[in-house]
């Protein structure tokens, strides 16, 4: 099993791992297929699928992944991820059996703050032994062995350069320096990078794995590329604990517009990002923001007269990279009420979404409903529908059957929901008084479903404009002293706000259903 070679820097996507460990992602093992089947399209060369260890959870995940995208043809490397520990490394290999191709990635903390806090004090010479021990283990399962150092832009230069000789020596074929908490500036982290690549040589592939807690992920990655790094890890829309991760789309886009400077591109399928974009954040339920780069909402979009004028004259006055590279559709048809289930499913299929049957029939219901409501609905428009009918609602506890709110300024407000038990479909009604109306409608809900979440973050935002707009409300809720994110749309703010809460909710549900263990700190 040997490394895949791709010409120039080789994307490894870390999505399903570090991205999943920002507060409120809990993706069952049917969302992390659907999304590694998407990365296996976008043509990254490694998708790292778990951390198997952890939770039963995410042993199912890496190896569904594993048997059926690391089995396909022209499949990526699967890795999963380890601690230096024998019980984490067999437990990996049990995971990845299914891949054609695997890599166990293994890990542990080399900087001074990290050994006191977290390993008991642990001698550089004890944390040298581990980490060779781990290499030398995860061989016995496969030829494709990284290595990092956790917390390594922290850590001793002399103490990291001398780990780092220790794991080569055992056999470590890619050797991955973590900005574990985005602490490192471009100009000393290539310097380092730089180090490491003379040091390792050519037959040990240099990766890096930058945080965005300084806002430098993708710059730091830059730099390491520019400095000889081979790889790259990344997660799709940037997302990751506390600042996130270095953002794929970000680092591919750059090295691909920028190859005249740097002369290093990737394998990625470029026009695929726009898609994987739009999937990864209906799963997750992470918005993505207007203006981020390569895929926001208004990455190629122009207000301003004088960009206005410049781009109709000729893109390139105001554009480096063109919309469709990145899978970004020009022109795009606008449905209506009229419209039938053929002209919508094309439509869909144009967009990028390959949905079941019933899928695109319990799509195509929400679709009608809101087009009574609104004149037309736009490609923006069927991506807050895809996301809120058919990724959120699937294998739902509980279904939101309708809303009735009363109240004004001179009375308190009040909300009656009916929620349906999707079990056996049996119908609850309750009725709550709040300060507001999301307030009301939000306890309502609580009671009907029987789960008491309390709401910790409420966004929203319209999908298009005008006063007909969809309504996308994202919401993170706090149950049992875990967050869970929710996302509903509707034109109506409060319906919208309920639909947001009952997702977050039967997000809890499903969590409590699978047996998840506490998460280990990790690079």
């Amino acid at each position: 099993m040997s490394q895949q070679q791709t010409p120039g820097v080789r994307i490894f996507d870390t999505t399903l791992r570090d991205g999943e460990q920002a507060p409120g992602i809990s993706l069952d093992v049917k969302e992390k297929l659907e999304i590694a089947e998407q990365l296996a399209r976008l043509q990254v060369d490694v998708i790292e699928a778990g951390f198997p260890i952890t939770s039963q959870g995410d042993f199912e995940g890496v190896r569904a992944v594993a048997g059926t995208v690391g089995t396909a043809g022209g499949a990526p490397v699967i890795a999963a991820l380890a601690r230096c520990h024998p019980d984490d490394v067999s437990r990996a290999a049990d995971a990845l059996k299914p891949a054609d191709r695997s890599r166990i990635h293994v890990f542990l903390s080399t900087s001074e703050v990290h050994r006191t806090a977290m390993l008991h004090g642990a001698s550089e010479d004890e944390i040298v032994r581990q980490a060779v021990d781990a290499v030398r283990r995860a061989l016995t399962y496969t030829d494709d062995v990284e290595f990092s150092p956790q917390d390594a832009t922290r850590t001793d230069v002399d103490f990291l350069m001398r780990i780092v000789d220790e794991v080569v020596e055992a056999g470590a074929t890619t050797v991955n320096i973590p900005d574990t908490v985005g602490y490192a500036i471009p100009h000393d982290f290539g310097t380092l990078i730089a180090d490491v690549v003379a040091r390792v040589g050519a037959d040990v592939a240099v990766s890096v794995h930058c945080h965005n807690d300084l806002g430098l992920a993708v710059a730091n990655s830059i730099e390491a590329v520019r400095n000889g790094a081979q790889q790259v890890e990344v997660a799709v829309n940037g997302i990751g604990e506390r600042a996130g991760n270095c953002s794929m789309e970000e680092v591919v886009m750059a090295l691909a517009t920028r190859v005249d400077l740097l002369g290093r591109p990737t394998g990625v399928n470029t026009r695929e990002i726009a898609r994987t974009s739009r999937l990864v954040s209906a799963l997750t339920g992470y918005p993505v923001q207007f203006n981020k780069a390569v895929v926001g909402r208004n990455a190629f979009a122009h207000e301003s007269g004088i960009h206005q004028h410049g781009v109709l004259a000729d893109r390139l006055t105001y554009e480096i990279m063109r919309a469709e590279d990145v899978g970004v559709a020009g022109a795009q048809i606008v449905l209506g009420k009229h419209s039938g289930r053929h002209a919508f499913t094309r439509q869909l299929e144009s967009m990028g979404y390959t949905l079941a049957k019933e899928e695109v029939g319990r799509a195509f219901a929400r679709f009608k409903e809101l087009a009574d409501r609104k004149v037309e609905i736009s490609d923006a428009d069927l991506e807050a529908i895809v996301a809120d009918e058919v990724y959120a609602t699937d294998d739902d506890a509980f279904e939101l059957v309708w809303t009735q709110l009363s109240g004004g300024t001179a009375t308190a407000p009040s909300a009656t929901v009916r929620v349906r038990r999707t079990a056996d479909g049996t119908e609850i009604d309750e009725v709550a008084i709040g300060d507001g109306m999301v307030d009301a409608v939000c306890g309502a809900i609580r009671r009907a479903v029987g789960i008491d979440g309390t709401l910790v973050t409420f966004n929203v935002a319209a999908v298009t404009p005008g006063v007909d707009a969809l309504g996308d409300v994202t919401i993170q809720v706090e149950v049992g002293g875990q967050r869970f994110t929710g996302r509903g749309v509707s034109t109506d703010i409060v319906e919208a706000s309920a639909r947001a809460f009952l997702s977050a909710l039967n997000k809890s549900v499903r969590l409590r259903h699978r047996a998840v263990a506490a998460t280990p700190e990790t690079p």
